[in-house]
């Protein structure tokens, strides 16, 4: 099928907008999250965000079910067999409940030890056992929520996501209104109702997913039967490598913030509101790469490999204006920004510098998602795996720690290094593209 430039602008859109809708709601409320907990003061705002990373780590081997149901999928819909999409969905839901349970299980009797290895400061520890003990009973609900995001991704359904997580994460305010500071003849909990507010937003997404899927998805095949052997192996085979990738992603990022907390608890303050803006920041570059996804999977569904060979190239030129403007504002009022979250001076100046590296390097975020969700959409996960791993564990992690903690660089050191992270990171997975290796791969 021949697109022209307008329509492929159209189809990009129309796949991406939902997504930041989403995402940004989702993103919104957590900072809205840390702007409620922050006024506990700096010891509760560094447990929650090293609690949060901590729960993203415990639940990242099931992550790689989103991508790999979005992948398997969308091909199928491109190959004319909608029909059967959403056995892979029913695959990846058994898998994510069983195996999330087991999980929550496994590690809720460990969460005291795993905070004590995390950070030293007596009172970071006693925020963050309780938030951390809670958040762990809500692996399962991630897990499910993300298998159906990535169908709903696959069918151009993202506005479905995007309405479940407006409604999820504004129960997660109320909630936390209620819970953190003891209104309606509620007690007082602090970051342990925080955590309860969390896990109960979840619960109430997988319950609208589960409601909406019944009711419109029956006919691609929803609870109507599961992946054969082959499918189930196929199905595997993309999503055990982007578990492991996830694994290793959000393991790097918790010991990111052990390296930062060696640095004092202000800075692991600071980092906690800096990730959160930038996950507002380059939410349009994660949209994009997803709708690469489904993009690419679907154009090679139909035998259509020029086509997609130009859609990386045409997702980048569409999200690359708005990437370029919000870099401009965290370049240029930082101070604007971070006002609104951070109330100590000393904690808001050390995070303006790091804040401003990161507007400069934003723009490669685009590029490195994007063409590392179409390699997903093509089935080349075990290579994303690979480069992802090495890129962060080889050269970040120990750059972040030699110039931050080491040589005395503080937060700026950190994301100093962060930024040589992300344009490396950029080159290796646009070489990998464009080198064409994905074009012999089967699923």
């Amino acid at each position: 099928m021949i697109f022209s430039v307008s329509d492929r602008r159209k189809r990009i859109l129309g796949l991406a907008l939902p997504i930041v809708g989403g995402m940004f709601s989702q993103n919104i409320l957590n900072l809205i999250d840390t702007a409620m907990v922050g006024s506990l003061g700096s010891p509760a705002l560094a447990a929650v965000g090293l609690g949060a990373f901590a729960t993203f780590m415990s639940q990242s081997i099931l992550l790689g079910l989103s991508s790999g149901v979005q992948t398997m999928a969308a091909r199928r819909r491109g190959e004319g067999r909608s029909f059967e999409s959403a056995i892979y969905l029913n695959g990846a839901l058994i898998v994510a409940l069983f195996l999330g349970l087991f999980l929550s299980f496994l590690l809720s009797p460990h969460v005291e030890e795993l905070f004590q290895l995390l950070n030293s400061d007596p009172a970071v520890q006693k925020q963050g056992v309780p938030y951390l003990s809670v958040r762990m009973f809500g692996i399962p609900f991630i897990a499910m929520n993300m298998s159906f995001r990535g169908y709903w991704n696959a069918m151009d359904l993202s506005k479905v996501y995007m309405r479940t997580l407006i409604v999820m994460h504004l129960s997660n305010v109320a909630l936390n209104y209620v819970l953190i500071f003891g209104h309606f003849g509620f007690e007082p909990m602090g970051t342990q109702g925080a955590g309860i507010a969390t896990v109960f937003a979840q619960m109430l997404g997988t319950l609208i997913y589960f409601s909406t899927a019944f009711s419109q998805e029956k006919k691609h095949g929803f609870l109507k039967g599961v992946p054969n052997r082959d499918d189930f192996k196929t199905l595997l085979k993309l999503c055990i490598p982007m578990g492991i990738q996830q694994f290793f992603f959000s393991s790097g990022y918790t010991t990111l913030y052990w390296i930062i907390g060696k640095i004092g608890t202000i800075e692991l303050a600071a980092a906690n509101v800096l990730l959160n803006v930038m996950l507002i920041a380059i939410l349009p570059s994660m949209a994009m790469g997803i709708a690469s996804t489904t993009l690419v999977s679907q154009a090679i569904g139909e035998r259509e490999i020029e086509q997609a060979k130009k859609w990386p190239g045409e997702v980048i030129l569409t999200g690359l204006p708005l990437l370029i403007f919000l870099g401009a504002l965290l370049v240029f009022v930082p101070e604007w920004i971070l006002h609104f979250f951070l109330k100590d001076t000393e904690t808001l100046e050390v995070a303006k510098v790091p804040m401003q590296i990161a507007g400069i390097t934003i723009w490669m975020d685009l590029l490195a998602m994007v063409y590392m969700n179409s390699l997903l959409g093509a089935g080349e996960s075990a290579k994303v795996m690979k480069t992802s791993i090495v890129l962060q564990w080889i050269l970040f992690l120990p750059l972040a720690y030699f110039v931050g903690p080491y040589l005395g660089g503080g937060l700026v050191g950190v994301w100093t290094a962060q930024a040589v992270y992300r344009m490396i990171q950029m080159f290796g997975f646009s070489w990998i593209w464009k080198s064409g290796s994905w074009e012999t791969v089967k699923i």
